[in-house]
């Protein structure tokens, strides 16, 4: 614990996502004190085209007041 889910659109390279999870990870580290032992990170891609269905209305406009980032726009 924690876990943390990174929802995106499909095409960022294996690369990408692996600096993208170890920065996340040490964030994790540096902020709540785990250790990285402690910390997963994992990846779902979302085509565009059901990012509304999938994402967006379940996960962001359905617990809107628990984002402590919103995004600047709505669907």
């Amino acid at each position: 614990m924690p876990h943390v889910i990174v929802k995106l659109w499909p095409g960022k390279s294996d690369q990408q996502k692996a600096q993208l999870a170890l920065e996340i990870t040490d964030s994790v580290m540096s902020v709540l004190n785990y250790g990285a032992e402690s910390v997963s990170v994992g990846f779902e891609e979302i085509g565009s085209q059901d990012w509304a269905d999938k994402v967006y209305a379940p996960d962001i406009k359905a617990k809107w007041n628990q984002l402590y980032k919103k995004p600047d726009y709505t669907m």
